[in-house]
């Protein structure tokens, strides 16, 4: 009986040294090597990581420079594939992500808003990411100011994927036509433009130009962009880890808000939705509220527009958006895919093209400085008010029960613009019920 090594391929090359001569043994031993060292490669190869990236990417044209940017990195690298699912918007996603979790058959990564990661942290379902972060070179180049939407207790839960913040659209025409020469700073100055922008400007005597369009409705969009006005009042949702609705900086930004609608300065959205642009671009309102991923879609218009920051009452601020990226609890290798793949969105070149692409803003401070991305800023100037807020930009509160909250703040929010409500007695209510709703 043969040993092991004698079966083996140098085993039996070695017998067939015995047994062949001259160059017929030469011949023969070419052949076997080049069977060994060449057929057998497809079996030693390493195998593909697949992993999924589910998203809510929007509009359409945002989901095609998405897809151009996931093909780059699979060309790129051919051990690891990155299947990209568009899954809905934010409503039509939470129930297949809870489901998935609960089903354990979540995907690797999920684009989400960040004020999510509380809920997520509750239900186990994330891996925290600073032990890769910290020591990834690719964490000095990302914007620090971010990182409030990234943390939590002690952990950082997810990183940015894009991120924007909340502005004031103007028409110039209008300021020119009004008599306005400089942009308001001030809560004073604001409302003074408000008011000498809300006209009658075909002398019928009936106002048919409002200074700025509120959005009215209790949902997130209206929370979104009221909230730099609190922060601007000096306002806090969380002291001490504890919600504070209630408190002097809310009080004054309903305050504002409520006193430009009695001036008959302002016009209220249709409810919940305050993103519509249709009154701004035909001139029937002067301002509105919204942020970077409005101008592609402004620019289409051909309409005049400028964008001022939020005007500041105690301080300047205003309300970080955008989405993150996480990454869910699955197998060793898919998560270390994963992570190559996280590095990718946070590398230069991806932000540069994404930001490009959509209107978002680079996380990546050297994106901002890219040659690329400063063309693209001489050619939309508008970009860079924007870029200046986010020195001043805040996070939504990461917590497990942000919903909540925001439901309660959007109801108080609408009381007061329907006049059901003074803001304290609206503030008040809601810290009730959100107290209700938060209790185990």
């Amino acid at each position: 009986m043969k040993s092991a090594w004698e079966n083996s391929p140098i085993g039996v090359i070695k017998s067939l040294k015995h047994r062949l001569i001259g160059r017929s043994l030469l011949i023969l031993g070419c052949t076997l090597y080049y069977y060994f060292f060449s057929f057998q490669q497809p079996i030693l190869a390493a195998e593909v990581t697949k992993i999924t990236l589910w998203h809510g990417v929007n509009p359409p044209q945002n989901r095609v420079v998405l897809q151009r940017l996931v093909d780059s990195f699979n060309q790129t690298h051919s051990d690891i594939q990155v299947e990209s699912l568009y899954i809905g918007q934010p409503d039509q996603q939470l129930p297949k992500i809870l489901a998935a979790i609960v089903g354990n058959a979540t995907p690797d990564l999920l684009w989400y808003a960040p004020n999510l990661t509380g809920q997520l942290v509750e239900l186990n379902a994330l891996r925290p990411l600073e032990d890769w972060l910290t020591s990834s070179a690719i964490a000095q180049s990302l914007d620090p100011n971010l990182l409030e939407s990234m943390e939590l207790e002690g952990h950082l839960w997810s990183i940015p994927f894009g991120t924007n913040n909340v502005g004031i659209y103007y028409r110039p025409s209008l300021f020119k036509a009004a008599g306005i020469e400089q942009l308001p700073q001030t809560w004073d100055e604001f409302q003074q433009v408000a008011r000498q922008l809300t006209r009658d400007t075909n002398g019928d005597r009936r106002i048919d130009q409002h200074g700025i369009l509120l959005p009215l409705g209790k949902g997130e969009w209206t929370v979104f962009m009221w909230l730099p006005f609190m922060w601007s009042a000096g306002g806090e949702l969380q002291t001490n880890g504890e919600i504070e609705l209630l408190n002097p900086g809310a009080i004054a930004a309903l305050d504002l808000w409520r006193d430009l609608l009695e001036s008959g300065a302002t016009i209220l959205s249709a409810p919940e939705r305050g993103y519509e642009l249709d009154g701004f671009v035909a001139g029937k309102v002067a301002m509105q509220l919204s942020g970077p991923w409005t101008l592609a879609q402004l620019q289409a218009t051909g309409v005049d527009f400028g964008v001022l920051p939020i005007p500041a009452e105690t301080r300047k601020a205003t309300a970080i958006g955008g989405e993150n990226l996480f990454l869910f609890k699955t197998a060793p290798e898919r998560e270390q895919a994963a992570q190559i793949f996280l590095e990718y969105v946070l590398s230069e070149p991806f932000q540069t093209q994404w930001a490009i692409g959509t209107g978002y803003l680079p996380v990546n401070l050297q994106a901002r400085q890219n040659p690329d991305y400063r063309a693209f800023r001489e050619q939309t100037p508008a970009v860079d008010v924007f870029l200046e807020q986010a020195a001043v930009g805040r996070s939504r509160p990461i917590i497990a029960g942000y919903r909540r909250l925001s439901e309660s703040l959007g109801r108080a929010i609408e009381a007061v613009l329907l006049g059901q409500s003074p803001p304290a007695e609206a503030l008040h209510r809601a810290q009730q019920r959100l107290q209700l709703t938060l209790q185990p």
